[in-house]
């Protein structure tokens, strides 16, 4: 069974709440209409019932009868929810009347339910802008104890069965943070970690990956990821993790035993760290396209519950499986309160 379809199995083996807040969007609503068809998750739609049900009959969406809709402009919890806004934003200069209109915004709607424990997770992007989706979750799910960092994995099915998991490995940041400094890119690395546990149920080998291989060269960026790699160590002593590697060193055994003789992860890592989000990002798109590859992402890491973004371009398929993933990491975090 490939990775993705045990992480839709493993989804509809305990039922998530998930909230697709760009419920009028056409991709979206297709997506929906599958999931609910299959299983894989309880689906909160955002949005005017009558107008959903009647773009759901329009394309023969049959199953979204099924989902829950909650319609922002009314719908029983809207002064909780105001209340919860005010008391979570007061610091901030929050008042009842700013509250009001931004519970109607579905946006901010989606991260109060996760918030006040009435959904688990939250997909959104297919037409708001990463920002746009960040926002409200910055200031209401906010991230992890111990985390302060909100950063962006894909998981790469790459060709080549020897590599990681059966061919599978976690490239991050990708997404989210242009330079980390040292404890940003250690809290990445630790946050990494914690996505390759919660989908692929395995220990996960952290590479905090360089242009350098054990001081092979010096440099102040060489530096960053000494010192981050030592920090996150800290974060987490159990954690199985090297560096600085360079991406050979990496992930081929022969390379690692040559450059890194001793090196805990023995040239068999699952989860590649990269230094900057320009690396890690140029990297991604390479070995997608040139070694034919397929990424799933970006999936975002540190939040307090899971919120995911997608891209504007992003297709029925990749909302589907998004929605798996965000479900298994809705189910992992339950797992650690």
């Amino acid at each position: 069974m490939k990775l993705i379809d045990k992480i839709i199995a493993r989804a509809k083996g305990d039922k998530q709440r998930i909230v697709l807040p760009e419920s009028m969007e056409e991709r979206t609503l297709t997506a929906a209409n599958s999931l609910i068809g299959d299983g894989v998750a309880e689906i909160v739609l955002i949005g005017n019932a009558i107008e959903i049900k009647e773009k759901a009959k329009s394309l023969n969406l049959t199953n979204i009868a099924k989902a829950t809709i909650v319609d922002p402009t009314e719908h029983d919890k809207r002064d909780k929810y105001i209340d919860l806004l005010i008391e979570l934003r007061k610091h901030k200069g929050m008042t009842a009347e700013k509250a009001e209109k931004l519970v109607e915004d579905p946006l901010y709607l989606s991260c109060l339910m996760i918030k006040n424990g009435d959904a688990d997770g939250e997909i959104a992007g297919a037409e708001n802008t990463t920002g746009n989706v960040l926002r409200p979750a910055l200031q209401i799910i906010k991230t992890q104890p111990g985390i302060r960092v909100v950063s962006g994995a894909f998981l790469m099915f790459t060709q080549l069965p020897e590599l990681g998991e059966d061919g599978v490995l976690l490239f991050a940041d990708c997404a989210v943070l242009p330079n980390p400094k040292a404890d940003e890119l250690a809290q990445i690395a630790v946050s990494s970690a914690q996505t390759w546990s919660a989908l692929m149920k395995d220990e996960p080998r952290v590479a905090m990956l360089s242009f350098s291989t054990k001081g092979s060269a010096q440099n102040e960026m060489v530096d960053k990821v000494v010192e981050a790699t030592k920090i996150a160590k800290e974060i987490d002593a159990n954690l199985l993790i090297d560096g600085e590697l360079q991406a050979d060193a990496a992930i081929v055994p022969s390379v690692s035993n040559s450059k890194a003789p001793g090196s805990v992860l023995e040239g068999k890592t699952n989860v590649l760290v990269f230094p900057s989000l320009e690396a890690g990002n140029i990297a991604y798109k390479l070995v997608q396209r040139l070694g034919n590859a397929e990424a799933i992402g970006p999936i975002l890491q540190g939040m307090a519950a899971p919120v995911n973004d997608l891209s504007r371009g992003c297709s029925v398929e990749d909302i589907y499986r998004m929605v798996a993933v965000t479900a298994n990491q809705a189910i992992e975090n339950k797992k650690n309160k």
